[in-house]
């Protein structure tokens, strides 16, 4: 896992500490807390804040803590660590965590600080790199909810699970028992570790804590979340090991912080004791302020999700690097070290970045604040997605480039895309069990056709799993290799593919409800049961997933993958996928597409500004470094030899099973071979029905739910294709309030127009909510035994839920009716979408998700891509069963 450094930065550590309250109990033990933390945080074995850098705040009022955030929120560059003890509250929907300061009183929300409103809306718009949060107080747990709806990279650390109170001021003095274990590992380090890193910390305060007990009875389980950022973040540099020596460079801005201004005083009163015109000048200029820096020139950076982290850590790279904080040749409009171009990256699935680049004009229009920009008519408006208008795009491959291509306009966009080369590229490869090797088959080399002989139910007998063509760049390059390359023949300009043959690999993968939005997402859902520290899913037994080196890579090394995070080690040879590489088949490029728009008023600057960048992410000693050591394939020199992977490269361990001999076949095919694949894909589609069965109940609208469901719902209805048919379905039905089977039939099943389900939709977000409860399974039966009257196999259910399944009012006999009616043929299965807090570990999620061969998908920004993903899959020609 790369580590961000903060040493040398600007940075910022606000501590917020609350003991003395008015209206509620005091907490005498928190009194120590911040003298504690700041203690630590600036010792020189910490190595990371200065003594003004570290700003203590004990609030009376809401506007301290919100003026206090603005401060350190404007001025931190690098490292932002926020801390908070004291007195936390929720209401009794759990949502909205309320931190109380010192006037604060539980019956008046205008007194107390709200985390979603105030804090995470400062934190969201700060300028630091990184941000660190830690939580103590009772309920923090129930801050990950709307946590991950922010883009800034964050880490939060919470001391309580989801609505748990703790022992936070009774303890003896010197702090609070969760602070004190903080500052302890903090100033004494890790045995066995360089440093103490965000990661370090939550793994060892559960071990100190895991004796300890919550006023509940429960283990105390601090737990941590992460958002927009896979890397970890150094803390401190104690350690009890023989430490290394500190950078020269940052020994050097300390002795500078620390004398300089003392230095200053000397050198006046030597000048004006002296009076010599020549020490007047030296005085001059050592007190002259440097020039403030310009507002740098922001670049908007479109990517694909699984492209994010990397490219997010290579644009901030670059914008530290000499090439963007250096005067240019001929230009001194920006001073030196003051950055020229700032870097915003950002990510949407592939479907969404087709409807943005085909309805540019409303793009254009919507940030112009032009007519132009007002909602569409027809299905739902792509301008929620893929978000602001981009300077460069970085797709996946060339036919993700030549996809959007096909989807504008021939004339009239505003928008003009100039492919300049790729910056990296990553092999496609099939994942095998490291345990169920191919007979016979050649781990590089082999046509497709080798490959699914030694995988079909005469030998090896493995589930083929692909991502969506429609959402993944990696799921429509593995479909061209699949169509075009079959028997190992190298793909020309010319020709499409044989419609046999595309139906015939079409039944070879798994569906419905096999597909994932990316190769991240579906390895996620492989990772075997309890790697993470909460339960797998466990479905990677007999699966061969078609996915990226680099992403398996990833995963059999234990690093993050989609929503799964990193793991403290490899896992076992057992657990891992051996990659296969299909012959000539093509590498994902990741091209960089410079986006031009017209009228723009900085035209010039802008496209020198993204050509500085290219040409940096394609330098030895630039971006090409960074992105291999992330596990991409750097792009040839002028010599046009590929470079080998830098040493730290992840690819070079061999626990990642990937073989640095498999060539990498660069993108030959043209665009019209790309459409005639997707018309192939298309073709190869069986017709189907889906039912969205959605909770409306009143608790969706409370803790931010409901927008989430409404976009995931919003996202199906997207998937609905020409073969394609669904219904709408809401329950607890209004009209029938003392029948909990009873369901709202919104939109009548078999319905092709999407319109009518955005319509409702639309009332749903409006308010069109019922306010008696749910009874999940009496609706969910009805809707299964609607769906078993069909005779087809690509029927499929999704369901989007509360936490509150209407258990306390279930009658006696009903989770045993829909058992019964779920394993009955035809097959039908659930996709779950819930939007509670424990997510889909609860025992009747993960039997509904078994018994009906469905999957569940936990709640949060993700959710709808993830599920849009799964509804991809529903009418695929995938042999059924497998």
């Amino acid at each position: 896992m790369s580590l961000y450094d903060a040493r040398g930065k600007i940075n910022r550590a606000l501590l917020i500490c609350v003991s003395d309250y008015k209206n509620l109990s005091a907490l005498p033990a928190v009194e120590a807390n911040a003298e504690e933390l700041k203690r630590v945080l600036i010792d020189p074995g910490t190595d990371l804040f200065t003594d003004e850098e570290v700003v203590i705040c004990r609030p009376q009022e809401p506007w301290e803590l919100e003026q206090a955030l603005d401060a350190v929120t404007d001025e931190a560059r690098g490292l932002l660590l926020v801390h908070f003890s004291g007195h936390g509250w929720v209401g009794r929907d759990g949502g909205d965590l309320q931190l109380m300061v010192g006037m604060s009183d539980t019956r008046q929300r205008h007194k107390a600080v709200s985390w979603q409103d105030m804090v995470l809306s400062y934190l969201d718009s700060a300028r630091a790199d990184r941000i660190v949060i830690l939580l103590e107080c009772c309920y923090s747990g129930n801050a990950d909810e709307t946590f991950h709806s922010r883009r800034k990279p964050m880490s939060l650390l919470m001391a309580a699970q989801p609505n748990r109170r703790i022992f936070s001021g009774d303890e003896p003095a010197g702090g609070s028992l969760f602070t004190r274990a903080v500052v302890q590992i903090l100033e004494r380090g890790i045995p066995g570790e360089r440093f103490v890193t965000f990661e370090d910390l939550v793994r060892t305060l559960r071990e100190r804590l895991a004796h300890e007990r919550t006023p509940m009875g429960d283990v105390w389980e601090p737990r941590s979340a992460k958002q927009n950022t896979v890397d970890d973040v150094i803390l401190s540099f104690a350690t009890p090991e023989v430490r290394p020596p500190t950078p020269l460079r940052i020994r050097w801005r300390r002795w500078l912080k620390q004398r300089l201004s003392r230095w200053l005083r000397v050198i006046v009163a030597l000048v004006a004791v002296l009076g010599l015109s020549a020490a007047g000048l030296v005085a001059f200029q050592l007190l002259r302020t440097d020039p403030a820096c310009p507002p740098a020139l922001e670049l908007r950076l479109l990517t694909a999700p699984e492209s994010e982290p990397a490219l997010r850590q290579a644009a901030f790279a670059y914008e530290m690097s000499d090439l963007n904080t250096r005067p240019l040749h001929g230009e001194d409009d920006v001073p030196d070290g003051c950055r020229r171009a700032q870097i915003t990256v950002y990510s949407a699935a592939k479907d969404q970045v087709d409807q943005g680049f085909a309805a540019a004009d409303r793009w254009q229009g919507a940030a112009h604040g032009t007519g132009k920009g007002k909602p569409s008519t027809k299905g739902t408006d792509p301008l929620n997605r893929p978000g602001p208008q981009p300077d460069l795009w970085i797709p996946e491959s060339s036919a993700d480039y030549e996809e959007v291509r096909r989807g504008m306009p021939a004339t009239g966009s505003p928008v003009t895309l100039h492919h300049t080369g790729p910056v990296a590229y990553t092999p496609l490869v099939v994942g095998i069990p490291a345990n169920q090797r191919l007979d016979d088959v050649e781990q590089v080399g082999a046509s497709w056709q080798d490959i699914l002989t030694g995988t079909d139910s005469d030998h090896r007998d493995l589930r083929l799993l692909r991502p969506s063509p429609v959402l993944s760049g990696t799921g429509l390059l593995h479909t061209i290799g699949l169509y075009l390359a079959n028997d190992g023949s190298r793909i020309g300009p010319a020709g499409g593919p044989d419609p046999t043959l595309a139906r015939d690999a079409e039944r070879r993968l798994s569906a419905p409800g096999s597909q994932y939005a990316g190769s991240t997402e579906l390895l996620c859902s492989l990772r075997p049961t309890g790697q993470d520290g909460r339960p797998g899913t466990g479905r990677g037994k007999g699966a061969a997933p078609l996915v990226s080196e680099k992403s398996l890579a990833d995963f059999n090394l234990g690093r993050a993958v989609g929503s799964c995070p990193a793991l403290g080690n490899a896992l076992a040879p057992g657990d891992r996928y051996a990659a296969y590489y299909p012959k000539n088949v093509p590498a994902l490029d990741h091209p960089l597409i410079r986006v031009d728009w017209q009228g723009a008023a900085d035209a010039a600057p802008r496209q020198d500004a993204v050509g500085r960048f290219g040409d940096w992410l394609r330098d030895p000693e630039g971006g090409r470094r960074i992105l291999s050591r992330q596990g991409y394939r750097a792009v040839p020199g002028k010599d046009g030899k590929a470079p080998d992977p830098v040493p730290d490269s992840p690819l070079t361990d061999h626990r990642a099973d990937a073989d640095l001999d498999a060539p990498v076949t660069p993108f030959t095919a043209g665009g019209d071979q790309v459409t005639r694949v997707l018309d192939g894909y298309d073709k190869a589609q069986k017709s189907s029905r889906l039912l969205i069965l959605m909770d409306t109940s009143t608790s969706m609208a409370e803790g931010g739910k409901l927008p989430v469901a409404l976009s995931a719902a919003g996202r199906a209805l997207e998937m609905v294709g020409t073969h394609h048919t669904y219904g709408l379905w809401t329950f607890p039905d209004g009209a029938h309030p003392t029948d909990p089977g009873a369901v709202r039939r919104t939109v009548p099943l078999g319905t092709a127009d999407p319109a009518p389900g955005k319509a409702a939709l639309d009332r749903i977000a409006k308010g069109e909510l019922v306010e008696h409860g749910a009874a999940m399974q009496e609706a969910l039966t009805a809707a299964v035994r609607e769906m078993k009257k069909s005779t087809g196999t690509n029927n499929a259910i999704v369901l989007i839920l509360d936490q509150d399944d209407g258990a306390a009012r279930r009658a006696a006999g009903v989770e045993q009716t829909l058992n019964t009616l779920l394993k009955k043929g035809p097959e039908v299965p659930v996709l779950t979408l819930v939007m509670g807090k424990a997510g889909c570990d609860s025992f009747v999620l993960q039997g509904l998700a078994g018994a009906s061969r469905g999957q569940c998908v936990p709640g949060g920004p993700d959710a709808p891509d993830l599920l849009a993903g799964l509804v991809a899959s529903v009418g695929t020609a995938g042999k059924d069963g497998r």
